[in-house]
This record gives structure tokens, C-alpha cells and sequence, in this order.
């Protein structure tokens, strides 16, 4: 054999032990198949394409709205699609109020936009209804001037329409409620929970905010835990109610109304990590006990800062949550829009919900009186940062500031029966800390 040769066939033997060790070392880096990472969005508020021209009539509607960006809802959720299947999560969860006003057409469009994502990153997604989601009388389309009525959805339907996204895969279903049980994998299960009513909202002629867990969702309830017992699985709890009060101003109609009841089966059952929505404040609180439940709100993926939460699961140490806001950006420069809104949409998403935020805080001064126009303005400056950071989560990083500010002492020497003033204390109360991470072990 000639010296070239001997050299070839020894390079050769040196690049396949090479690659041999970077393939180990690949292998190792990967994710063990019981550790999974989960998406969380809620409260997306979906408004197809098709039901709004973007004319007067919806123009009307959102000067009324709470701040969501409805009028870019359909490129929030392109954008957050892109998002999921680029980052390729085992699972995805949506926790309720999915579409608007449970426009038929709105569930239609959402559900090609959820298998998109199944096709496209193999990502499974499960997926329960809010109170906007059936049987929702105010279900509107926006032509020109006028709103029109358009179809809603059933319970049946919206299984139907969903099919793919948790129903088909139920190991379990409550038989008195859209509640399921499915398994991801072997180690962690998912407790898909219906707390909405809906089934009067025709005869009330709205769709009722309230929610709650009836007696045999409960018992089931109970069923579910001793099966994952039996088969050594973890239990994660989703639902679109609150098991806790996230503000102290604003919980009725939010928590459960059944609330107590509930926790104590939660307690029994070992189910001790929600996830929720409804509220739309970043906001995580538990029971203060030796061996707490935690409820983990993730605020509305439609409403500044548009974010999503992300859980990272480990069957050996347990659930670490955090949370990351859309690349709308990323996604805009990508498909070439050229809408500057978008092209800025950080900038963008945060100024239209400060200016919605002062524009309340103004509408709550003006009946009240022994204030000059400067102190108004450094009231409703405060109201405004406030409430831009509660939604968000972070309060704690402008607390110091807030607290130091002539707008918020004017709210602390304000009349106690002032709705806002309340608010605003709440909020400053709320934010000692980040809403953002939870390591649960």
C-alpha cells in the first residue's frame, strides 16, 4: 500500500471517529423524551378576514374595545404561527376565548391555522372554549357602516371543528361538559377543563362572563387523578376561569363562582398547577399553604405586550413557566408588509394600549372635580403606565417610580369611593413582584 494511501485511510478513520463523538454529543444534548416544552396562548380573540372590512362600523367598535388589537388580529396570530412552527414546542395549549365574538367563520379560519401548525412542526395542540367561544348572541360581521349577525356556534360544533386539537385524542371526556383528558406523553397528562356557560346566553340575549365547575366535572374530575395515579403521570390543569382572584378589584365574573368547591378537589386530586386565561393581566397567584396550588394567568395573545407563555417540563424535576412575546416584527420584514405599524409593532402595540389606557383614565376624572387640568394629566399618566405594565406582568420594574410620582400620590389623596383610585392601588399592590416566571419543583 503506497503512503498516499496509508494517510487517506487514516484521515479517513480520524473523521469517522469525529463524527461518531458528535453524534453522541448531539444525542446527549437532546431533550430526554420525558422532558416536553410547551406553548400556552389564551384569549386570542380571532376575527376572521372575511367579517371585517375595516370600515366605519368596526371603526365605531374599536374605539369601545379594552385595548385589544383586534384590527391586527389576524397578523398577530400569522406571526404567532410562524413563531410555533419555527420553534417546533411538543404541544401547544389555547385556554379559551379562541374567536371574537364565536363567529363560526372566525373558528373556521383559526382551526387552518392550527393545522398548519400540526402539518408543519408536528406540534400538538389542545384547545378548550372561553365564554366569547358558544352559543355567543353577539357573534357580528363589520360591513361599511352597520354590523351585521352572523352564524355562531353549538358545543357540538366547536368538538367538531376541533376535532384535532385534543378531542380526538381524549383518553377521557366529561360527560356533562366539553372537559377531556389526554395524555402527551407517558409522564405528563392534560386536564382540559370547560368552565364556561353558555347554554342561557341565547336567552339572555349575551354571552355570560361567569364560570364555573359543576358537581360531576368535579367527581370526574377526581376519576381523571386516580388514573394518572395509577399510571405514574403528572397532571396539568387548563382551563379558562380563574382559581384564584388576580386583582382585588377585578375577579367577579373571572374567578370561578364555585371557586372554594373547586380548590378543595384540586387539593384532594394533587392537582397542583393550573394554567388560565379570561382576565388577560399576567398574574400568577396560589394558595397560601404548606402545599400550594398555583394558578398561572397568561394574559390575551390580542392585547400589548402579545405574549405567549412557554412551560418547560421535566419529569425528574418538575415545571419551570416563563413567557415571550411575538416576533411580529420578524414575521412583517419576512412575508415583505409594509405597513409601518407592523414593520414597529413593539413600539406600535405598546403605545396604542398607554393611549387606550389614558384615554379611560380620563373618561374616570371627568365627572370629578377639585383638580386642575396639569394634575388630571399627571393623574392619567400614572393610570396609563400603570396599566400597561399590570397587563404585562411588570409592574414590579416601574413600582419604585410609581410609587415616587406626584400622579400617584393625587390617586392615594383621592375619594375612596373612586372606582380607579381603587384600581390603581390594587395594581401598585399587585406588582412587588414579576408575573413572568415560575419555577415549581
Amino acid at each position: 500500500m503506497t503512503t498516499n494511501k496509508k494517510w487517506f485511510i487514516a484521515l479517513l478513520f480520524i473523521l469517522l471517529i469525529l463524527a461518531t463523538g458528535c453524534s453522541s454529543g448531539i444525542k446527549q444534548a437532546k431533550k430526554s423524551d420525558q422532558d416536553i416544552t410547551i406553548f400556552v396562548a389564551s384569549d386570542i380573540h380571532y376575527l376572521a378576514k372575511e367579517l371585517n372590512d375595516n370600515g366605519e362600523a368596526f371603526q365605531k367598535y374599536m374605539s369601545t374595545s379594552d385595548g385589544k388589537l383586534l384590527h391586527y388580529i389576524d397578523e398577530i396570530t400569522d406571526a404567532f404561527v410562524k413563531d410555533v412552527i419555527q420553534e417546533k414546542p411538543e404541544v401547544l395549549i389555547i385556554s379559551g376565548d379562541l374567536t371574537n365574538n364565536g363567529e363560526k367563520e372566525s373558528h373556521l379560519e383559526l382551526a387552518k391555522k392550527l393545522a398548519s401548525i400540526e402539518q408543519s412542526a408536528g406540534t400538538k395542540i389542545y384547545v378548550i372554549p372561553g365564554n366569547h367561544d358558544i352559543l355567543n348572541p353577539w357573534a357580528r360581521g363589520f360591513q361599511g357602516t352597520e354590523q351585521y349577525v352572523t352564524d355562531m356556534i353549538g358545543a357540538e360544533d366547536f368538538e367538531k371543528i376541533y376535532h384535532d386539537f385534543g378531542y380526538s385524542e381524549a383518553i377521557s371526556r366529561d360527560k356533562t361538559s366539553l372537559s377531556y383528558l389526554t395524555a402527551p406523553s407517558k409522564d405528563l397528562w392534560l386536564l382540559m377543563l370547560d368552565t364556561s356557560i353558555y347554554d342561557f346566553n341565547e336567552l339572555i340575549g349575551s354571552p355570560m362572563t361567569n364560570g364555573e365547575i359543576d358537581s360531576e366535572t368535579l367527581l370526574w374530575m377526581k376519576e381523571c387523578s386516580e388514573k394518572a395515579k395509577k399510571e405514574n403521570a403528572r397532571i396539568l390543569t387548563v382551563m379558562h376561569h380563574n382559581l384564584f382572584d388576580h386583582s382585588e378589584i377585578l375577579n367577579k365574573g373571572f374567578t370561578l363562582d364555585n371557586q372554594e368547591e373547586a380548590l378543595e378537589v384540586f387539593k384532594e386530586s394533587g392537582l397542583n398547577l393550573v394554567l388560565s386565561g379570561h382576565i388577560h393581566v399576567q398574574n400568577i397567584k396560589s394558595s397560601e399553604d404548606d402545599n400550594p396550588v398555583y394558578d398561572i394567568v397568561t394574559s390575551s395573545l390580542g392585547v400589548n405586550p402579545v405574549q405567549y407563555g412557554v412551560l418547560e417540563f421535566e419529569a425528574s424535576k418538575g415545571f419551570d413557566y416563563s413567557t415571550a412575546r411575538v416576533d411580529v416584527e420578524g414575521w412583517a420584514k419576512e412575508t415583505g408588509v409594509e405597513d409601518k405599524n407592523l414593520i414597529n409593532f413593539t413600539k406600535y402595540s405598546k403605545d396604542y394600549y398607554s393611549e387606550a389606557s389614558l384615554h379611560r383614565a380620563y373618561e374616570s376624572l371627568s365627572d370629578v372635580t377639585g383638580y386642575t387640568e396639569e394634575e388630571r394629566n399627571l393623574m392619567a399618566e400614572t393610570m396609563s403606565l400603570l396599566n400597561s405594565n399590570y397587563f404585562a406582568g411588570t409592574v414590579d420594574s416601574i413600582r419604585n417610580e410609581v410609587l415616587a410620582s406626584k400622579g400617584y400620590q393625587l390617586w392615594e389623596a383621592a375619594d375612596p369611593s373612586l372606582f380607579t383610585k381603587n384600581y390603581i392601588l390594587s395594581m401598585a399592590e399587585a406588582g412587588k413582584s414579576s408575573q413572568n416566571t415560575l419555577t415549581l419543583r
